[in-house]
C-alpha cells in the first residue's frame, strides 16, 4: 500500500496520525506506480480491456436540509469503518496576502470545539483502536477516521461538534503558526530538493494567482494570520453546505442515517463567497526556470503540461497517455531515461501526482514529470528524449493493442485508490465526486470513459496538450559542496 520512499517521502502518503502537527499535510496519497512488475520491453504484450466493469461501489447519496452532502458505502469484507469530512476549501482559494492559510487552519480543527478539548479529538480515535489523518490539497480539506464499526456514532458525533464551533483562541493559533512554520522549514527550506517539484512547479507554470502561489505559505503571511481570519475563514468555509460526509465499510444504512440526521441536521448553513476565477490562458511559448538549491549535491530536472479541461474526452485520454508515457517500468519514459540511457534511477510523475489523484481535484491541472540525474547529463538531452518519445506516438501512432495494455494499467491503478486505506481510498473519490460534481456515483462510470478513448483521440490529445510550447521546464541547479 505504501509508496517506496525517496527524497520526497514527507509528501508520499498521510501518515497515521500520532504527530498531526508535524505530519498533517502529507500531500501524496497515491501509492507511486513504480512497484509495478518490471518490463523488459516497451511494448509488452497485453491482455484484452475488460468490456465491462467487474465491481460497483455501493453509493447511496443525499443531502440534508442544511446543504451537507451524505454519501453511504456499506462494505461488510471487515469490521471498520471510515468516516471521512471533506471541506470544498483548498489552498488555491485561500485568501490573498495569507498564503498557507488553509494548511494553517488543517491543524487549527484539532484544537479543540465544544466537548472536545485540545488533542482530544485524536485521543478519541486512537484509544477507541483507529487512526486518523487530515491534509489540505488544491481543491478541499479532509479529515478522516478508520475505527472499529462498533465506534461509527462515537466519529460522527466528534466531526459534527468541531463542525459546529472551535475553540479558537490566540494561545491555539500562535502554537499552531509555530508548528506549521516549523513545518515549512523542515519539508522545504532546509531539505535538498525541498518543495520539488509539487511545491514549486505549479508556481512557475501556471499565471493565475490562485494557482500559482505558494500554497505552503510564506513565513510572513503565516505571522500575519490573526483571530479575525480564523474566525472568518471558519464561518465562510467549514460550513455544512461546503462539505462533504462519507462513510465507507461495515455498518447499517438505516441507523447511519439517523446518526448523521441527529448530530448534522441542526448546524446552520453558511454564506458562502462566489466562486474564483480559476481559470488558465492557454499557453503558446515554452517556459524554462532554474533554481538554486543549496542543499542538493546532484542536479534535477522536472516538466510540466497543462492538462485538458476534468471530465473531457482528452482528460481521459491524458489519464491513458499518463501510463503509456510515465507510469511504471514498462512506461516509455523510464524505458528510454532509465533503462536505455540510465540518466536517472527512476521517473516520476503523473497527473495531480505529487498531491493526490487524477480525480480528486477541480480545476486547472499539470501532467507532471520529475527525475535527478547524474551531474554528467545535461537538461537539453533529458527534454530531448522526452520529445522523442512523444513524437514516437505522434507520428507512428497509437496501436489497439497498446491503447489495451493502458486501459489495463489505468484499471490497476484504480482499484488500487479503491482499495487504500481500509475505505478511505474509496472514501476520497465519493466525497471528490460529490463535492465537484454532485454525483458520487460517477465512481461507478470511470473505466466506461477510459473504454471510449480512441487511438485517433490519443493522437489528437497529443498534438494540443503535449506540444512543446505547452511545456514548463524547472531545472534544480545543485549547490552543495561535494
Amino acid at each position: 500500500m505504501y509508496p517506496k520512499l525517496s527524497h520526497l517521502q514527507f509528501i508520499r502518503y498521510p501518515l497515521m496520525l500520532f504527530v498531526l502537527a508535524v505530519a498533517s499535510c502529507s500531500p501524496r496519497t497515491t501509492p507511486t506506480q513504480e512497484t509495478e512488475a518490471a518490463a523488459t520491453t516497451a511494448e509488452p504484450a497485453s491482455p484484452a480491456a475488460p468490456t465491462e466493469s467487474s465491481y460497483q461501489v455501493p453509493v447511496d447519496y443525499y443531502k440534508l436540509d442544511n446543504g451537507l452532502k451524505v454519501v453511504l458505502s456499506p462494505d461488510k469484507t471487515a469490521p471498520v469503518v471510515t468516516v471521512a469530512v471533506y471541506y470544498n476549501i483548498g489552498f488555491r482559494i485561500e485568501p490573498k496576502n495569507r498564503t498557507g492559510f488553509a494548511h494553517l487552519f488543517e491543524h487549527m480543527m484539532f484544537q479543540g470545539s465544544e466537548n472536545l478539548g485540545k488533542m482530544e479529538f485524536i485521543q478519541l480515535v486512537q484509544k477507541n483502536g483507529g487512526v486518523l489523518n487530515g491534509s489540505t490539497r488544491f481543491d478541499f480539506t479532509n479529515y478522516f477516521e478508520t475505527v472499529p464499526a462498533h465506534k461509527l456514532e462515537t466519529m460522527l458525533w466528534a466531526e459534527a461538534d468541531r463542525m459546529k464551533g472551535l475553540n479558537i483562541t490566540q494561545e491555539n493559533l500562535t502554537n499552531q503558526q509555530g508548528v506549521v512554520k516549523n513545518e515549512v522549514k523542515v519539508n522545504v527550506l532546509n531539505q535538498p530538493y525541498g518543495g520539488f517539484p509539487w511545491l514549486d512547479m505549479p508556481q512557475y507554470a501556471n499565471k493565475n494567482w490562485y494557482n500559482a502561489h505558494n500554497f505552503y505559505g510564506d513565513l510572513k503571511d503565516l505571522d500575519a494570520a490573526n483571530l479575525e481570519d480564523v474566525k472568518s475563514f471558519f464561518d465562510t468555509y467549514y460550513s455544512p453546505n461546503n462539505a462533504v460526509v462519507v462513510v465507507v465499510g461495515d455498518f447499517e444504512t438505516g441507523q447511519a442515517k439517523n446518526w448523521i440526521q441527529q448530530y448534522f441536521a441542526g448546524i446552520p448553513a453558511g454564506n458562502l463567497p462566489p466562486k474564483a476565477d480559476l481559470t488558465e490562458p492557454r499557453q503558446e511559448k515554452e517556459q524554462r526556470f532554474t533554481k538554486d538549491d543549496k542543499l542538493a549535491n546532484r542536479p534535477a530536472l522536472a516538466f510540466a503540461y497543462h492538462m485538458p479541461e476534468r471530465n473531457t474526452p482528452e482528460y481521459y485520454a491524458m489519464g491513458l497517455l499518463d501510463q503509456i508515457l510515465l507510469q511504471g517500468n514498462d512506461s516509455r519514459l523510464y524505458q528510454a531515461l532509465v533503462q536505455e540511457r540510465g540518466y536517472a534511477g527512476s521517473v516520476d510523475g503523473g497527473i495531480n501526482a505529487f498531491l493526490g489523484n487524477m480525480y480528486n481535484y477541480n480545476g486547472p491541472m499539470l501532467w507532471m514529470g520529475s527525475l535527478i540525474h547524474d551531474n554528467s547529463v545535461t537538461a537539453d538531452s533529458i527534454v530531448t528524449v522526452l520529445d522523442q518519445e512523444i513524437q514516437k506516438l505522434e507520428q507512428g501512432g497509437i496501436s489497439q493493442e497498446l491503447l489495451d495494455l493502458a486501459i489495463v494499467k489505468m484499471r490497476s491503478s484504480l482499484y488500487d485508490q479503491l482499495a487504500q486505506g481500509s475505505g478511505f481510498g474509496t472514501a476520497d473519490l465519493l466525497a471528490s465526486f460529490a463535492l465537484f460534481d454532485d454525483n458520487p456515483a460517477r465512481i461507478n462510470n470511470l473505466e466506461a470513459e477510459f473504454r471510449k478513448v480512441t487511438p485517433q483521440l490519443l493522437q489528437k490529445t497529443i498534438q494540443e496538450y503535449l506540444r512543446p510550447t505547452n511545456r514548463t521546464v524547472l531545472i534544480v541547479n545543485p549547490q552543495a559542496k561535494s
